[in-house]
C-alpha cells in the first residue's frame, strides 16, 4: 500500500470526519487516497480559512479538527489558525506537503523549515522522515493535540515518501484517562473554602474542555458561591442561574470586577491565564487563590496559588463539596441585577445606525437557546462577551486566547458542519468579515446555511476606541467598505441591509428562516464604547 494510503487509513482511525484545506502538488498522493477514503474533504478559498474551521471544529467536538496545505505559501497561510487553536487550547492537528527529502538540505523552489516554522506554534511539529513511521507520528500528534491542555499538532509529508509502498500496521486508539485530585489538595481546598468570608468562582474554558459544566453547576448551587466566567467559557454556568454573574474579561472595572474586589477567595476553575490577565482581577496581589484544573498552574506574579487541585475537574468538585462547608447566601447578587438592568436599558433604542445592546438584544431573541454564535474579534466582541446571555457552553464561541481577526466566518461553517440542525451566526465587524470573506463560496457550494452579522463602521473599531480613551483623537484606522448586499448576492448569497434599528429583528428572523447563507450589513452606532469606558471609570460597586 503507498505511503499516502497508510496515512489516511491513518487519519479514519482517529476518527476524523473532515480536513479543510486546499490541494497542492506536494499533497497530490493524498488527494488521490482521500477519494476512496470515508473522510470528507472540505475546499476552502483560503488556507487561513482552513485552519479556522478545524479550530472551531474542534472547540466543539473536542475531537481534533484537520486542516491540510502544500508546501511553502500553503503552510505559511495556515500559521494564524493554528496558532488560534493552538493559545485557545482547541485541538487541531495540521498537515502540510513538503518538497522530496532529495531537496531538502539545499536552497530550493519554495522550502522551507516547516517543523521549525510550526514548533512554536503548536505542542508537537514533526517530519515523516520514512514512510514506517507513519502510523506513530498520527497517533502522537492526535493524543498530544486531544490531550489537556488541548492544542494544536503539525504533521510535513514529503512528497517523495507518500509514493513509497510499506505493509500498514495502524495504532490502536487510547487516550489517557484524566488523573484522580490528591486527597489532602481536596481538603485543603475544602478547608480555605469553609473559612472564606465571600468565596468567588472564576470559571474558565478548561471546564468546557473537560464537559464539566453541571458539575461546576451543582458545587455553585451546593456551595452557594457566586460565579463568573471568562469570555470563553461563556455558557459554562446558565446566565439564568442564581449564582451567575456574567462574563469577566473586560480591561476596565466593570460589574464583575467589584466582585473580585470584594472575595477574600478566588476558586479558579478549568482557567487558562490567557483567556483574562491575572493582574487585572487580582491586583493587590492579597486574595487567596485555589486553582482546580487537570494541569497545573502557571507562574505569574499575580496568580500565587494557595492550594492547587490538579485532576479531574469533575471529580474535584464533587471530592471537594463532600467534605466543604456550604454559606449561607453571597453578597453579590446585586452586580448580576446591576448587569441585567443595563441589558435592559436599550433593548428597544430606535436609533440609528443600531447601537451595539440593541443588536445583541434583537439577536439573542431571534436565536434559540441551544443555537450557536461565532464572534469574531473586534470591539463587537467586548459587547457580545459582555451582554450577549448563554444558557449552554459553546454557544458562544470567542477566540481570546491568540484574538485572531477573521475567525467567524470560516468558524460558523465548521459549526454548521457539526450542528446541522442549529441556527449558526456569524457575528463580526466590517473588518473582521474581509479577512476571510471568500469563504462565502465555500458555505454556499457546501449549502451551510449560515447567517453573518456584519457590525458595520467602515473602521477598525476596537482600535478607535482604544486610541480616544488614551489620546483623545484618532489615528489611520478609516477604510471604506464594498457593497455588502452586492457582494453578497455575488457569491450566490442573500444580502440584507439594515436601514432602522425596528428593521433589524424581522430581517434576523427572515434570515434564519431562509436556511440560505445571508449577509447582513448592520451599521453600529460606537459612540457607545467611550460612554460605556466612562461609565466603568465612573462605577462605584452597588454591594
Amino acid at each position: 500500500m503507498k505511503a499516502a494510503e497508510v496515512f489516511v487509513k491513518c487519519l479514519e482511525n482517529e476518527g476524523v470526519e473532515y480536513i479543510f484545506g486546499i490541494p497542492g502538488e506536494e499533497n497530490l498522493d493524498v488527494m488521490d487516497a482521500l477519494l476512496d477514503s470515508s473522510i470528507r474533504f472540505i475546499t476552502t478559498r483560503h488556507e487561513q480559512g482552513a485552519a479556522f474551521m478545524a479550530d472551531v471544529y474542534g472547540r466543539l467536538t473536542g475531537r481534533a479538527g484537520v486542516c491540510l496545505a502544500t508546501l511553502g505559501p500553503g503552510a505559511t497561510n495556515l500559521v494564524t489558525g493554528v496558532a488560534d487553536a493552538n493559545m485557545d487550547h482547541a485541538p487541531l492537528v495540521a498537515i502540510a506537503g513538503q518538497a522530496g527529502t532529495n531537496r531538502l538540505h539545499k536552497e530550493s523552489h519554495q522550502v522551507l523549515d516547516l517543523v521549525g516554522m510550526f514548533r512554536p506554534i503548536t505542542k508537537y511539529a514533526s517530519r515523516i522522515l520514512t514512510p514506517n513511521i507513519i502510523p506513530e507520528v498520527t497517533r502522537k500528534a492526535f493524543k498530544v493535540a486531544q490531550t489537556e491542555k488541548t492544542g494544536a499538532t503539525f504533521i510535513e509529508f514529503p512528497e517523495n515518501l507518500a509514493k513509497m509502498e510499506l505493509d500498514p500496521c495502524i495504532l490502536p486508539v487510547k487516550q489517557p484517562h484524566p488523573s484522580e485530585p490528591p486527597q489532602e489538595r481536596v481538603e485543603y481546598a475544602a478547608k480555605l473554602i469553609s473559612e472564606a468570608r465571600n468565596p468567588m468562582i472564576l470559571a474558565g474554558n478548561g471546564v468546557i474542555r473537560s464537559r464539566a459544566w453541571r458539575h461546576l453547576d451543582d458545587f455553585a448551587t451546593a456551595m452557594n458561591i457566586p460565579v463568573a466566567n471568562t469570555f470563553m467559557a461563556k455558557g459554562v454556568i446558565p446566565f439564568r442561574h442564581p449564582m451567575a454573574l456574567g462574563s469577566a474579561g473586560l480591561q476596565a472595572h466593570d460589574y464583575v470586577s467589584c466582585g473580585f474586589d470584594r472575595a477574600d477567595l478566588i476558586l479558579c476553575i478549568g482557567y487558562d491565564l490567557v483567556e483574562y490577565h491575572p493582574y487585572l482581577w487580582h491586583a493587590t496581589r492579597d486574595r487567596k487563590i485555589i486553582h482546580i484544573d487537570m494541569s497545573n498552574a502557571e507562574v505569574d506574579e499575580a496568580y500565587s496559588i494557595e492550594a492547587g487541585v490538579v485532576g479531574d475537574i469533575k471529580h474535584s468538585l464533587m471530592r471537594i463539596a463532600e467534605l466543604a462547608t456550604p454559606h449561607e447566601g453571597h453578597l453579590m447578587r446585586p452586580l448580576r441585577d446591576a448587569l441585567i438592568d443595563e441589558m435592559n436599558q436599550l433593548s428597544s433604542d430606535n436609533g440609528f445606525p443600531v447601537k451595539p445592546q440593541r443588536i445583541i438584544w434583537d439577536l439573542r431573541t431571534v436565536m434559540d437557546m441551544e443555537d450557536i454564535v461565532i464572534c469574531d474579534v473586534g470591539a463587537h466582541k467586548m459587547w457580545m462577551a459582555r451582554m450577549f446571555r448563554c444558557e449552554h457552553p459553546n454557544t458562544c464561541i470567542i477566540s481570546n486566547g491568540f484574538a485572531s481577526m477573521g475567525i467567524a466566518l470560516p468558524g460558523a461553517i465548521a459549526a454548521k458542519l457539526v450542528y446541522p440542525d442549529r441556527n449558526i451566526v456569524a457575528v463580526t465587524g466590517d473588518a473582521g468579515f474581509l479577512m476571510n470573506s471568500q469563504e462565502i463560496e465555500t458555505a454556499v457550494r457546501l449549502g451551510t446555511a449560515i447567517v453573518v452579522l456584519i457590525w458595520t463602521d467602515s473602521a477598525y473599531g476596537l482600535i478607535e476606541w482604544k486610541q480616544m480613551a488614551q489620546f483623545g483623537r484618532k489615528s489611520n484606522i478609516d477604510f471604506t467598505n464594498p457593497d455588502f448586499v452586492k457582494y453578497a448576492e455575488a457569491f450566490g448569497a442573500k444580502g440584507y441591509r439594515v436601514e432602522s434599528a425596528e428593521q433589524l429583528l424581522p430581517i434576523l428572523k427572515e434570515a434564519l428562516a431562509s436556511k440560505q447563507v445571508c449577509i447582513i450589513d448592520c451599521p453600529v452606532d460606537y459612540s457607545e464604547n467611550l460612554k460605556l469606558t466612562e461609565k466603568l471609570g465612573e462605577m462605584v460597586c452597588p454591594i
